[in-house]
């Protein structure tokens, strides 16, 4: 009963902070005053005086569409080549070397498109510049550019007979200072409240309190007798021959708190730490990671009311959001009776007790004691269902189903809330395709807030729809032929090929979260999944900016007799369909040759 009670607060305090978020958005967007309007409006301005920025721009699709390839492309550029030159920059007390080239790029396209994959361990390849300059920044800017996308086509369904969609240089400059600068500051202070760490000092080497010996394999000795006099490490009343005493540990120090932030609220998910948010300095306790777990989706689901609330129509924000939190929940359930139940296999005839007497129980393999399986399966759910990817436990050692459900999510093209933005237009691109597809079988032209919904639309919704399932299933297949890759993988059989198609999954659906047993750092695995990750991005903006520009363009229809409600139950029963329709038609047979043939092999 506690471990529902936990989920039911967590999924509460989303909807009551989401909320009051989603009316503070609308008003940044349409230039209304804030209380926060006389600090950061002349910060605003400064920013349009310096880069002669027209703050009554109004923008047609196209222009709109080429300032946001130029803007992410000069990103990508100088965070490739901030990457290469690190070792000659300062900032970098470790003294760091460059990132090879694969690195570099994959990481430059993983920030840049708002995913964050990390084929590297942060703490011991990226120098505080590198990590500041570059990819802090991108966590700021590639968020701001999936809201700025969102509010061209909210644009496109309010104006009539126009061309003009509003400037990029406006809507990234009012997103990042009023909406994500406050927000991460408030949150950057209270998780160093909590104990995430914020300094520029570099790492230290501390003293353990107790020695641990370790193996020629570097395998931690259980049951070892230490003797630091002498040197030697006995096991059973047995010389351990190569076994090694260490008396030292290495502790990463940096700017973690301000990063971890805009990681998470951004959708971005990056880990300061090699192991994201399960290690202690990044998320030391409970209240720090309510504050993180929370942060993760609080920007998507505030742009459903945002959305409401823009276009007059506050039922149809809360159709959406219902759409999308019905299938959250329906998630989250998956998971944690799966984490919850555990599997045979893990009970090992008796000798694991996974009861509930008195502990956790469960699956708590790959999971921090001091989350346990509820909180550990809510993040889960929660940074698949965003694109964010950042994780507090190792999804490799999730059960069968609950790692597929992980999976799932976001090969649903990250909708069911997703990334800061995409995520909703990518929504609305199913309900254009929902309205399309109810409108062919009463016999209408389709029609949704008032515009006709024609081939042209018809078209680009289909690909924004189809680019995540393309990029995944094409690269993972192309990657599931080659022998190179297989020596990547962690395990073999059925959960070998779970941990490829999920790092594909995870690049093409702009999450970056990964099964911690896939090491992707080669030259093939870096450059191709870079590659599906730029695919997966900006095709779907192109796509949505297309759409946008053909919506403003025309005029609106008056609602009839006939006219397909959208903000009923059956819309948002229509809608969750398709999106399930999409998504299961496209992975059943790799989901059925990886998470199900795994969970099958485990109840035989």
């Amino acid at each position: 009963m506690s471990a529902v009670l936990q989920y039911v607060l967590y999924l509460a305090v989303l909807v009551v902070l989401a909320i009051p978020l989603g009316a503070y958005i609308k008003k940044v967007m349409d230039g209304e005053k804030t209380f926060l309007s006389k600090i950061l409006t002349p910060c605003e301005n400064a920013v349009y005086k310096v880069m002669r920025v027209k703050k009554d721009e109004d923008m047609n699709w196209k222009k709109y569409m080429v300032s946001v390839l130029v803007f992410s492309g000069i990103g990508l550029v100088f965070l490739f080549l901030l990457q290469l030159l690190q070792g000659v920059l300062p900032g970098n007390p470790q003294g760091l070397p460059g990132v090879k080239w694969d690195l570099s790029f994959n990481t430059a396209a993983s920030f840049v498109t708002n995913t964050n994959w990390q084929a590297y361990t942060g703490e011991s390849t990226l120098s505080y510049l590198t990590q500041a300059l570059g990819l802090t920044v991108q966590n700021f800017v590639s968020a701001a550019t999936g809201i700025a996308v969102l509010f061209a086509l909210i644009r496109g369904f309010i104006k009539v007979k126009s061309q003009g969609l509003g400037s990029f240089w406006v809507d990234l400059t009012r997103i990042t200072i009023h909406i994500l600068l406050p927000l991460n500051i408030v949150i950057s202070l209270l998780l160093v409240g909590g104990g995430v760490i914020q300094n520029l000092k570099p790492a230290e080497t501390v003293t353990l309190v107790e020695p641990v010996a370790v193996s020629a394999d570097g395998e931690i000795l259980e049951n070892a007798v230490i003797d630091l006099d002498q040197q030697t490490v006995t096991v059973d009343g047995q010389v351990a021959a190569g076994a090694q005493i260490i008396t030292e540990q290495f502790v990463p120090m940096g700017p973690a708190a301000s990063q971890v932030a805009i990681k998470q609220s951004g959708t971005n998910g990056g880990g300061y730490m090699g192991v994201n948010s399960a290690h202690p300095l990044e998320n030391p306790n409970a209240f720090t990671n309510i504050i993180e777990m929370i942060s993760l989706l609080l920007i998507p689901a505030a742009l459903c009311f945002t959305f409401g609330k823009s276009i007059k129509n506050k039922k149809q924000g809360v159709a959406i959001f219902m759409a999308m939190f019905i299938c959250l929940v329906i998630a989250l359930g998956i998971v944690a009776v799966n984490e919850q139940s555990a599997t045979p296999q893990l009970a090992q005839n008796g000798a694991v007790d996974i009861s509930t007497v008195d502990q956790a129980g469960g699956n708590m393999e790959g999971k921090e004691a001091r989350f346990g399986i509820a909180t550990s399966a809510t993040w889960a759910t929660y940074t698949t269902a965003a694109s964010n990817g950042s994780v507090n436990s190792m999804h490799d050692s999730y059960t069968p189903l609950g790692g597929m459900i992980t999976m799932l999510l976001m090969q649903l093209g990250e909708v069911i809330f997703g990334g800061t933005g995409c995520g909703l237009y990518g929504m609305l691109a199913f309900a254009i395709l929902t309205v399309f597809i109810a409108g062919l079988m009463v016999g209408r032209t389709p029609e949704f807030l008032g515009k006709k919904i024609e081939p042209y639309e018809m078209k680009w919704a289909v690909l924004v729809c189809l680019a995540t399932p393309i990029a995944i299933l094409v690269g993972s297949g192309i990657a599931a032929a080659l022998p190179e890759v297989h020596d990547s993988l962690n395990n073999g059989g059925a959960h070998g090929f779970s941990e490829l198609l999920y790092a594909y999954t995870s690049a093409g659906g702009n999450n970056g979260s990964a099964f911690a047993g896939f090491n992707a750092n080669t030259v093939f695995l870096n450059v191709t999944l870079g590659i599906v990750m730029l695919f997966a991005r900006f095709l779907p903006v192109v796509g949505t900016l297309a759409i946008a520009g053909s919506l403003a363009g025309k005029k609106k229809v008056a609602t009839t007799a006939g006219t397909l409600s959208t903000t009923n139950a059956m819309f948002v029963f229509l809608l969750i369909f398709i999106v399930l329709l999409v998504g299961a038609l496209s992975f059943f047979p790799a989901l059925a040759l990886g998470p199900i043939a795994e969970f099958f092999s485990s109840i035989m």
